[in-house]
């Protein structure tokens, strides 16, 4: 019997599943839409959490141009297109979910962003990351 209601763990899944298709379509010229649904697809998520995937994915495809200025001001020294992948993903999915989201608390958005860090970039990534997230939400405030 399919789950209705979605595991504490889920939203760290859906946003793992978001940042690999993110990346996929960062290093490939494979249907984004297609990844995504193959990586939904892979793991055990409720309807809401396909929905929020979705979300993800397409708020920062639509988005991108204006989130890699962002990224770009906050971390003048790093020009997004030499970030690695993973790192640019990652600020680009919480800073979508910081500027344009309304669901979703801009802490929980760092701190679930550090998190990804921690387990899909290098050492330095959960640092560099919260670094560049903090000085976008105090830009904010």
């Amino acid at each position: 019997m399919p789950r209705t209601t979605a595991a504490p763990s889920d939203r760290r899944r859906t946003r793992a599943a978001a940042l690999q298709t993110l990346y996929e379509a960062d290093t490939t010229r494979h249907d984004t839409d297609s990844v995504l649904e193959e990586q939904l697809n892979s793991l055990d998520l409720v309807q809401a959490e396909r929905v929020f995937a979705r979300r993800l994915v397409g708020g920062v495809l639509a988005n991108q141009a204006e989130i890699d200025k962002m990224i770009e001001t906050f971390a003048p020294m790093w020009p997004v297109s030499q970030m690695a992948v993973v790192d640019r993903n990652i600020l680009r999915i919480a800073v979508y979910e910081i500027v344009k989201s309304e669901t979703v608390p801009s802490r929980v958005a760092v701190n679930e962003a550090v998190e990804l860090a921690k387990r899909f970039g290098s050492d330095s990534a959960p640092r560099f990351v919260n670094g560049v997230l903090g000085s976008v939400m105090a830009a904010r405030d």
